[in-house]
């Protein structure tokens, strides 16, 4: 007593009001303490005892109490049952207490809290004598019942106390198995609410396996002949839901799922039983259900229909597709339950395991709703979903039938695509592995067929997928493991990207046999909707080279990133197989595409695989995937060679054979293949195949820049095997011995040389081919090989070059006007050929005879190539041998083609050209030898053969015997003059050639004109000079030669400076040449009295002249300057030893002014450039001091006097001395001091020495002229 007094001491009115509710107060104050709950609510055990079932009490008390109790379970959980478990005895009683109230209540709210204490409280206690004493009371209480009609409460509670501890079902099975015909009698209770919790616990009985197959019996004889009715006649939901939560834990076992689906093993006593329907089968059920409102029911349903597959699709789906089931579950993809979709993409998934679902149209009916549902649950955050829905796209694209279309418009096709294209592209990369596979699915023939092809979106799909795949490679590269604790991890992620990358390549494979495909289907190569006008996109080409554009530019480095950390043998077979394909897909770019692998070391990469991969009969697939892929590169890379003429189709067809025999059997390491290459016993057939495979592959390997082996072991290796073949007496074929040959040439050590015995083999074999061409492959290489050996040279030199030039693309246009000052590298090919040229200068013979006999295109290039190398080697002196050689040829060309040499080859005007070249490569005031004078000769001859037209042969001649001419001496001036002036047919032809100079200013010929004027000039200045024999003479009408200087063409500043050359000539010897003789233009005016003064020349003539040269001077061109100056310097002379008068009146026009400060106001320090200083000092002369006042000539002299006169040329210094001596004649050096400063330093630069830049070359050849600067100068 004290201590109840003391606990309720200082307590509040209404938590003590509270406390006496929960307390019996009539009893209370027997009970011990013990039994008192020590926390809030302050609940004593032995009053509940006693008050719970008091039927005086009132309900809402007992409630109220039972409320606290369970509130201070959940609460004070410990101290609760160490409360209960003190006494046994207590325990049991006050469950039997609960258990009575339970039965004695029609409350339910107070009947589920009863049972809710009850499962609480055994399951905390944990006492087995407790909970085998409740299930005793529960049995009783079932048998005791007449009805089942209160049985509600009993089969709750057990249905709880099952699913609260699993362990009871096997034991409530096994002691209280006759509780099963009581659960039997509560089935067929006519009340929903009794069959649900039978259900309930029924189900919680077949969640136990030992439990299951305990009352697999009791099942087939009872309870499934009326459970399905009861299933399929539930109105209240929570029959529907406990009846589908029974057979989902019946679902879970093979036998029940066959005892359900099968109605035949049904026992006859089934028939009997209240109840059942014989109509009643499973599919039919849950298609009641799915067609339901409630979307619980619907999903469900949908997992019971999966629980029945997941057992055997073949066996059982077949029930649902024959149901209609598919047609409901691809109805319920529209649904905006994310469970209700996944539910259905499962069941739909395992339904297309079945070819019965294909065949009833199901997909065609249903492939909409799955890709409108694929695009809605895409933009869900849901990834399970997406995997799902992915999952059964794949199998309905993988496992529809061909001839059953899938897509029927080409709408939906591309609506497809675009979902997939969403779904590659997902950050996720289960989800994008799903889309990957489906993708790969998707692109097949039957799927695409629908026309319009949609090429674009096909491609749009391919670059996603590509792109994703690509970027996911890159994100593990960029997370390198850090640490030893990261290897396994790295492992994994490495692991991981070659499965993604095996799925995205299997992937792009599907695109590529369906461009195959396509190829035979005429309606597929281009949209046949598109107008007739409109520009073709989606075609079929354009896929094609999109795949061939995207497997280059992101397929193969991906794969070969991912090969530099581990190899997988599916992974390259696919991505080989590929590769394959794509020479079929893009057959106008096998070629290219080929030699781009082979430069790209793919033979090596192949041949490695196979070495690794494919020894014995391991990896057959690869092993004939590898053979494949190098049988059709390497037949690419033959038929279509770079550097070598393309073998004839029996040389095809035997190398193809060649390699599809023996490409399979290659599967060794490159050291190995060495060592049987150069193996010398007695070969076999096959091992000869197998020998010349190999020698194949390292000959187009080593022609695409891809040496994986040694050079001077495969060296070595080749020599043994052309020796292997002649032990035998065996010949290879063509194709084998190129590369033999390449190989030997390619892999020779500069300073190592072939055997004499090699050389002799070599040579044997070559002697049986019936054209060098058919075993030639262009390499610089391969010409040193052939022209090193004078064996091989003197049979083969003229062939190998020839072949060397036709091939060669290098070209020297751009080298050919270089000067030596300014030389560009020269290309590795030349720079052999020259290396070979200044060892061996035989060699030189050999390109003569070629640039008269090989077709003009190479003949071209060997000039060109001479010239580069005439030019760039003077110290070389071969300008004998090739100009005795050039003579032999132009000796046999005369003989036999004198009538008309130009009929005899198109090459000699090349030859001509290299001559002339010669030629001007001499040293000025060189004696020209007997050698030479032959050459004159000749070349003068055939000139006089030809006519004007032959512009190609008459321009390098007439360069020749200019340049032979002017670059002589006095003595050799003269006998080559008189040489060339006995030639009346270049005579006559030189006359021919001038007469057309008005006419054809501006033809094609105009060079040939310069030249012909230049030659004229020469021939008259050196016969009136050392007074030579004449044979035939030239006529000339001046007033046509007056024509062309007044009248000039555009572009013949040249032509204008050769006639005044030929002109200022004429004009020194006063017009008395025995060469040239001037004749008049038809009728002539009487002479006047000037006139007679001036013959052979007329007042109107001089006139016309001066008029052409002020004229021509006035357009500045520094060459035509020099001409006119000198020109007009000779016309002066001449007026003036005739009439001083006319010569003062010509040199003081008051033109002359304008047009001499027309040519100083060209730029800074104008008047020190030679032409205007001549023309200066010319005035000068004539005391023209109305053209050059005094006060101008002190302003020249004062810009002298400023100038660096070191930095002027030797042509201006020499004006300059010209100008300062006319000046001192004539006394106009009034200031003393400068005159004697400019003097002084003009004397202190010789004029050999005095300009500090180099001296201009006198020699020149201006627009394919040859010209002498001095000789039109002066």
């Amino acid at each position: 007593m004290a201590v109840r007094e003391a606990a309720t001491v200082g307590t509040p009115g209404p938590r003590r009001e509270e406390e006496a509710a929960l307390l019996f107060q009539r009893v209370h104050y027997r009970h011990d303490p013990r039994w008192l709950l020590p926390v809030t609510p302050r609940l004593c055990l032995a009053c509940a005892l006693e008050l719970l079932p008091e039927p005086g009490v009132s309900l809402l008390r007992k409630k109220h109490m039972l409320s606290c109790f369970q509130d201070a379970l959940v609460r004070h959980t410990s101290l609760v049952t160490q409360l209960v478990s003190q006494d046994q005895r207590v325990c049991i009683r006050f469950i039997s207490v609960l258990f009575g109230l339970l039965h004695s209540v029609e409350d339910g709210s107070v009947t589920d809290l009863c049972i809710e204490v009850i499962i609480q409280l055994t399951t905390q206690l944990k006492l087995e004598e407790t909970t085998r004493c409740l299930l005793d009371e529960c049995h009783k209480e079932l048998c005791n019942m007449p009805s089942m009609r209160g049985s509600l409460a009993t089969l709750t509670l057990l249905g709880k106390l099952v699913d609260a501890i699993p362990a009871l079902a096997d034991e409530l099975v096994m002691e209280h198995g006759n509780l099963m015909e009581h659960l039997l009698r509560g089935l067929v209770y006519p009340s929903e609410g009794i069959q649900a919790s039978v259900c309930y616990l029924y189900g919680k009985l077949y969640s136990s396996p030992v439990a299951a197959e305990m009352l697999s019996g009791h099942f087939r004889e009872k309870l499934f002949p009326v459970f399905l009715s009861i299933l399929d006649g539930a109105q209240t939901k929570e029959l529907q839901i406990n009846c589908l939560g029974l057979l989902r834990q019946l679902l879970k076992y093979d036998l029940f799922v066959s005892m359900i689906m099968n109605k035949d093993e049904l026992g006859e006593s089934a028939e009997n039983i209240e109840g059942s329907s014989g109509d009643t089968s499973l599919p039919l059920v849950l298609k009641k259900l799915l067609l339901s409102r409630d979307e619980t029911l619907q999903v469900a349903s949908a997992h019971c229909i999966t629980a029945v597959l997941v057992h055997s699709p073949a066996k059982h789906a077949p029930a649902f597709i024959h149901a209609d089931i598919p047609e409901f579950l691809f109805e319920h993809l529209s649904s905006s339950s994310e469970m209700l979709v996944w539910s259905s993409y499962n069941c739909l998934t395992l339904l297309a395991e079945e070819p019965l679902f294909f065949s009833k149209c199901h997909t065609v009916y249903g492939i909409e709703a799955v890709v409108r549902s694929l695009q809605g649950s895409l933009e869900m955050n849901n990834t399970e979903l997406h995997k799902q829905g992915l999952l059964l796209f794949t199998e309905i694209l993988t496992r529809q039938p061909e001839e059953i279309k899938l897509f029927t418009n080409s709408a939906m096709c591309r609506d497809a695509g675009r979902a997939l294209q969403e779904a590659v592209s997902s950050p996720v990369l289960e989800v994008a592995a799903e889309a990957v596979k489906a993708t790969s699915a998707f692109l097949r023939k039957d799927h695409q067929s629908a026309p319009p092809v949609q090429y674009g979106e096909l491609q749009s799909l391919l670059e996603a997928m590509l792109n994703r795949c690509a970027e996911f490679s890159q994100t593990l590269l960029n997370r390198r493991p850090l640490g030893h604790a990261s290897s396994r991890n790295s492992e994994k992620a490495i692991l991981q990207r070659g499965k993604f990358l095996l799925s995205t390549l299997e992937g792009f494979r599907s695109a590529c046999r369906l461009a195959i495909e396509f190829q035979s289907e005429p309606s597929a190569q281009e949209n046949p909707f598109t107008a007739p006008s409109a520009k073709k996109e989606d075609t079929l080409e354009a896929f094609s080279e999109f795949l061939l554009s995207a497997c280059d530019s992101l397929c193969i480095p991906m794969v070969m990133r991912h090969l530099e950390q581990t190899t997988h043998p599916a992974l390259m077979e696919v991505f080989l197989s590929i590769l394959h394909s794509l020479f079929v897909i893009v057959p106008h770019m096998k070629e290219k595409f080929s030699k781009k692998l082979a430069a790209s070391s793919f033979i090596r990469l192949t041949l490695e695989l196979k070495a690794r991969f494919c020894s014995g009969l391991s990896h057959s697939a690869l092993n004939q995937v590898c053979s494949n892929f190098l049988y059709y590169m390497c037949l690419n890379l033959l038929s279509a060679p770079e550097k070598t003429g393309p073998p004839s189709e029996e040389e095809l067809s035997a190398v193809s054979e060649l390699l599809q025999h023996g490409l399979p059997q290659i599967s060794s390491r490159s050291p190995e293949s060495l060592a049987f290459l150069s193996d010398r016993q007695y070969m076999e057939g096959a091992a000869r195949q197998r020998q010349y495979c190999i020698l194949l592959l390292f000959y187009l390997a080593y022609i695409h820049e891809d040496r994986f082996v040694s050079e001077a072991e495969l060296f070595e290796a080749v020599q043994s095997f052309l020796l292997s073949l002649q032990d035998q007496g065996e010949r290879p074929p063509l194709v084998v011995f190129k590369a033999s040959i390449y190989l030997l040439a390619i892999c020779q050590d500069k300073d190592n040389t072939l055997h004499e015995t090699m050389v002799s083999a070599v040579r044997k074999f070559l002697e049986g081919i019936p054209d060098l061409q058919l075993v030639y492959t262009h390499h610089p290489l391969l010409l040193r090989f052939f022209l090193l050996y004078p064996e091989l040279m003197s049979r083969y030199g003229y062939r190998v070059l020839e072949l060397w030039f036709s091939w060669e693309e290098s070209s020297c246009e751009e080298l050919d006007d270089v000067t030596s000052a300014g030389q560009p590298a020269l290309p590795t090919s030349l720079a052999v050929l020259f290396q070979l040229l200044r060892s061996i200068p035989s060699i030189l013979l050999i390109l003569l005879d070629l640039i008269y006999s090989s077709p003009v295109d190479t003949a071209h290039k060997v000039l060109i190539s001479l010239r580069t190398f005439l030019r760039r080697n003077e110290d070389i002196q071969v300008g004998g041998l090739i100009r005795g050689h050039f003579l032999l040829i132009l000796q046999r060309l005369l003989v036999e083609h004198g009538a008309s040499p130009s009929e005899a080859s198109g090459n000699l005007p090349l030859l001509l050209s290299l001559l002339s070249l010669m030629q001007l490569k001499n040293v000025s005031e060189q004696e020209l030898d007997s050698m030479a004078m032959k050459l004159l000769h000749q070349v003068s001859k055939l000139c006089g053969k030809c006519s004007p037209t032959d512009v190609d042969i008459l321009q390098p001649s007439f360069n020749f015997l200019y340049w032979s001419l002017h670059q002589t001496t006095p003595s050799s001036q003269k006998r080559a003059a008189a040489v060339l002036l006995s030639s009346t047919g270049l005579m006559e032809l030189l006359e021919k050639m001038l007469a057309l100079t008005l006419a054809k200013a501006d033809s094609p010929r105009t060079g040939l004109l310069c030249s012909a004027w230049l030659l004229t000039a020469s021939f008259s200045a050196q016969q009136h000079k050392d007074s030579l024999q004449v044979h035939q003479t030239l006529s000339v009408e001046m007033d046509q030669v007056l024509k062309a200087l007044s009248f000039p063409k555009k572009k013949t500043a040249l032509l204008s400076a050769a006639i005044l050359c030929f002109l200022r000539t004429a004009l020194r010897q006063s017009f008395s040449s025995a060469l040239v003789a001037l004749v008049p233009s038809g009728a002539q005016p009487l002479p006047a009295a000037e006139d007679t003064v001036l013959a052979p020349l007329r007042t109107s003539q001089v006139r016309s002249l001066v008029i052409g040269l002020q004229n021509l001077l006035v357009q500045k061109d520094p060459l035509l300057s020099q001409a006119c100056v000198g020109c007009l310097e000779a016309l002066l002379d001449y007026l003036d030893a005739r009439s001083p008068d006319i010569a003062l009146h010509v040199a003081s026009q008051p033109w002359n002014r304008f047009l001499l400060f027309t040519l100083l106001d060209a730029g800074e320090n104008s008047f020190l450039r030679p032409e205007i200083l001549r023309l200066m000092t010319l005035f000068m002369r004539y005391r023209s001091s109305s053209v050059l006042s005094h006060e101008e000539v002190g302003d020249v002299l004062q810009g002298v006097a400023l100038a660096d006169l070191s930095t002027l040329s030797n042509t201006t210094l020499q004006a300059l001395h010209g100008f300062f001596q006319q000046l001192q004649s004539m006394g106009h050096l009034a200031d003393h001091s400068m005159a004697q400063t400019l003097q002084a330093s003009l004397e202190g630069l010789p004029l050999s020495t005095s300009s500090g830049q180099p001296p201009l070359q006198d020699m020149l050849c201006l627009g394919g002229v040859a010209v002498s600067l001095s000789h039109i100068r002066n």
